[in-house]
């Protein structure tokens, strides 16, 4: 392969940012790796995404006892990548909430993503030998769950297809912040590869008519402020569409899946080439949105081998 593939070739550790979002609400970042939330109530807390091992899941659990000594009881998942699940036995929490959806994705392709994002991202899975296995919710639900940490009330909701077919955001009304997993991100690739691109945008009108006060996206830094808010919801809205509309040109003239890469790199890098894990996402992306453009619906599972072979075609 002419570039390494994927993120192989990026095994320099990120500094890790630990911000106030709100009071007693944290986002836990690292230079466009994986994120997770922080949801301190009254007498325990929530934690938002598990990260890919319990060695990572230890480094978030590290910034959550600087702030209290409250037990974690609940660990919320914004949907099924292993990169997002895996370190869920580290926090030894009482309930791991996911979406009914999210929750059939880990029975229909949980083993083939973590086989695929193992060899995608071995600096993210370093101590891998830690996971227990597949992460299962103990608790799960279909378009809406509150739970409350003694008087503060979470709200858990699926608004809609986008990043992956079961994506949840988690809502804390009484300071009117979000976390809402990779349907938003900042100056970081969106990864498509499992996504469904016409219903992206409405997702994201769902989100932005919360008008909230700040977002832990699902990479890059905590976004404080409706001006940064609104700016990373249009920015992501520009992202999904640049790489959905040439591909669907190109699927309309009946074009290969190396047109559509061409037309996709001529719209996205001059916007997004210095974007985290942009090289890594793209080609991904511009299957997938292949793919939709060409009426198949459902994601098509990614494996270990489909990785391969797909990256050395479009690399060539």
């Amino acid at each position: 392969m002419a570039k390494k593939f994927a993120s192989q070739g990026d095994m320099t550790e990120k500094k890790i940012s630990f911000t106030e979002v709100g009071k007693d609400l944290w986002a836990f970042t690292a230079e466009g790796d994986p994120n997770s939330g922080v949801i301190i109530g009254d007498d325990s807390v929530m934690i938002v995404e598990a990260q890919a091992t319990p060695r990572l899941a230890g480094k978030v659990i590290e910034k959550v006892r600087e702030v209290t000594d409250k037990p974690i009881t609940h660990v919320a998942l914004t949907h099924y990548h292993a990169v997002r699940v895996l370190g869920a036995s580290a926090f030894n929490a009482d309930q791991i909430i996911m979406s009914e959806m999210a929750r059939g994705m880990v029975n229909e392709r949980g083993q083939e993503d973590w086989d695929s994002e193992f060899q995608r991202f071995p600096r993210l899975f370093e101590g891998h030998e830690s996971i227990p296995g597949l992460t299962y919710p103990t608790t799960t639900f279909n378009d809406r769950m509150t739970v409350y940490l003694g008087n503060r009330r979470i709200d858990l909701m699926h608004l809609g297809r986008a990043h992956t077919a079961g994506d949840i955001v988690v809502h804390v009304p009484d300071e009117n912040v979000m976390f809402t997993g990779d349907i938003v991100e900042y100056h970081s690739a969106c990864y498509c590869g499992d996504g469904y691109f016409a219903d992206w945008g409405n997702t994201l009108d769902a989100i932005k008519a919360y008008d909230v006060d700040a977002i832990a996206p699902g990479r890059g830094d905590a976004l404080v402020g409706s001006d940064m808010v609104n700016a990373a919801i249009e920015n992501t809205r520009d992202f999904v569409e640049s790489t959905y509309r040439p591909a669907a040109r190109v699927a309309a003239r009946n074009g290969t899946l190396k047109d559509a890469w061409d037309a996709v790199r001529a719209e996205c890098d001059p916007k997004f080439a210095d974007y985290a894990i942009y090289e890594h996402c793209l080609p991904f992306n511009v299957a997938r949105a292949y793919d939709e453009a060409r009426g198949i619906s459902h994601p098509r599972i990614w494996t270990d081998k489909r990785d391969i072979e797909m990256w050395e075609q479009l690399q060539s």
